[in-house]
């Protein structure tokens, strides 16, 4: 049984409100997002965790059971919270945010709203510019935190004085015009039109890397830098692309294709290691777990997300520390 504690402690909420709507609220979520994410745990736990016949919200026994072990977890990260503030003094101060254009605008946006909540003492500037020279930035210690879209197998190295963690990974897929006949595999799509995307960007990379393997010549090229312009020609039919697949989905008059891609691509916060970089990483995080969770519930992201820690490749690994 592999349960999700954060979905504990929506339970928790549940056996303390009796209400679906006041959990929600307490938790800052949507009442459906709450509703979506009852039903995964149920999954998760292979029993009703929820008795929906009574007048109200109320939890069964398994519910019960999952709800004290929310309890304790929710104890455990007040505990620690408190034992972090007073470690390191009120989290307070100027810190600068770099996004790239495109979704990361929005999850840093999120995160700006949450850390008011929480440090309101904490003064955080989002600066949008182009991932080239965010990561000048970054390098030259200008930013303090870097939303990056990266790729996993040849990930951007950390500049000295910072760390970094995975928000998000999700596998690259291959998505071609509705018109084209579905080929049978990558290396038949050489000689044909591809929307591509500069060499640096994660997208360019593993482009290079699948075109290296299959052997593929685009017979043109052109290259989509922001997500929205990479929608709007994959719509208009004018290649072949590669996106992660949460991205794929979306696209317009485009068929994906069960291809294999190798690599993925990952989402990273490359922060400073001080108290109120960090604290701006955590507010990046649970707005973009949030943010891929309203996608699948409204139905635009079609696969269910999977929560888990990931383990970022710029830092040293479990079995190496």
């Amino acid at each position: 049984m592999d349960l999700d504690p954060r979905r504990l402690l929506l339970l928790q909420a549940i056996s303390e409100t009796d209400s679906l709507a006041q959990a929600a609220r307490r938790l800052g979520h949507t009442p459906s997002a709450v509703s979506q994410q009852l039903a995964k745990l149920e999954r998760e736990a292979g029993l009703a965790l929820v008795d929906r016949g009574a007048g109200r919200l109320e939890l069964t026994e398994a519910g019960r059971i999952l709800a004290r072990a929310g309890s304790r977890i929710g104890e455990s990260l007040a505990d620690a919270e408190r034992e972090l503030t007073t470690l390191t003094g009120t989290v307070a101060g100027p810190v600068t945010m770099a996004v790239a254009p495109g979704g990361t605008v929005l999850v840093a946006a999120g995160a700006v709203s949450v850390l008011a909540r929480r440090h309101p003492e904490l003064r955080p500037t989002i600066v949008e510019v182009e991932e080239a020279e965010g990561l000048r930035m970054l390098r030259a210690g200008s930013v303090d935190v870097m939303l990056v879209a990266d790729d996993r197998d040849t990930a951007f190295p950390l500049p000295p004085g910072y760390v970094s963690r995975v928000l998000i990974e999700d596998e690259y897929r291959i998505a071609v015009p509705v018109s084209w006949d579905l080929p049978a595999s990558p290396a038949d799509l050489s000689d044909k039109p591809w929307i591509t995307a500069l060499p640096g960007t994660a997208r360019g990379r593993c482009f290079r890397r699948l075109a290296e393997l299959h052997g593929i010549v685009p017979s043109r090229e052109h290259l989509a830098f922001t997500p929205a312009a990479l929608e709007i020609m994959a719509a208009a039919g004018l290649g072949a692309v590669i996106a992660p697949r949460f991205h794929a989905d979306w696209l317009q008059n485009c068929t994906v294709l069960d291809l294999p891609v190798p690599g993925s691509l990952i989402a990273r916060a490359i922060h400073r290691a001080t108290p109120g970089a960090e604290a701006v990483a955590i507010a990046v995080a649970e707005c973009s777990l949030m943010r891929a969770e309203e996608l699948v519930e409204t139905g635009i992201h079609k696969r269910d997300i999977i929560i888990r820690r990931l383990h970022d490749p710029g830092m040293p690994s479990a079995s190496s520390r």
